[in-house]
């Protein structure tokens, strides 16, 4: 299946040209660099940690025991360094997310990616993150389609296969039902809110068994 807008993942390179606002041309730190991966790994968990809100440059310095200039070297923008973590974590998860989805219960392997409380966290954070930023808004939307035409053709294969039957219904209304209740389930208990869930989980299992004809 054709997936619009995919992202182009970025190849090694010993080292990048950009131009800042003035036009003027300046080197950037290398893609396959040991300090660059550490950049990234200490923003990914300041954000988890104390929010997007709590990374600048500075404080990333600190965290990963370099100078401000240096993060800037490899990064010239927050921006820059968001994507980055973004693109990163994006790619781990499409290679755990078709490992989950090419068993015998993709919809409860979809059910159970979805529900991950770590990767939760980190997309409410880039959310958030998206409202103030275009590029990074720009970014989640290409990823989330890219992601979810992943789920849709693996649930369609599993129909096609006899894998589930979903008694006629929709299967792209069935995964962006799935999608968006196992995330909202997790957002609520994040504040603290649990009244219904225990019965959404029971109905949900009561669909997956269904699909999956253990009734």
């Amino acid at each position: 299946m054709a997936v619009a807008n995919q992202p182009k993942k970025p190849q090694a390179k010993s080292g990048r040209k950009l131009s800042d606002a003035g036009g003027t041309r300046r080197r950037t730190g290398s893609e396959d660099s040991k300090t660059r991966a550490t950049l990234i790994d200490v923003t990914e968990r300041l954000m988890l940690r104390d929010g997007y809100a709590a990374v600048t440059s500075r404080r990333v310095a600190v965290e990963a025991g370099v100078t401000a200039p240096l993060v800037h070297y490899y990064f010239p923008s927050l921006d820059d360094l968001f994507v980055a973590v973004l693109r990163r974590r994006a790619e781990q998860q499409v290679v755990r997310q078709a490992r989950l989805l090419a068993g015998e219960e993709p919809l409860r392997a979809l059910w159970a990616f979805n529900t991950d409380r770590k990767s939760a966290r980190f997309l409410t954070e880039f959310i958030g993150l998206a409202n103030h930023r275009k590029s990074i808004r720009g970014e989640i939307s290409a990823y989330a389609e890219r992601f979810r035409a992943i789920e849709l053709a693996a649930i369609e294969a599993a129909v096609a296969d006899g894998r589930i039957d979903l008694g006629g219904l929709s299967p792209a209304g069935i995964l962006v039902l799935l999608s968006t209740s196992s995330r909202g389930l997790v957002n609520e208990e994040a504040i603290g809110m649990s009244t219904g869930h225990e019965e959404v989980h029971a109905l949900v299992e009561q669909l997956l068994a269904r699909a999956e004809g253990r009734t």
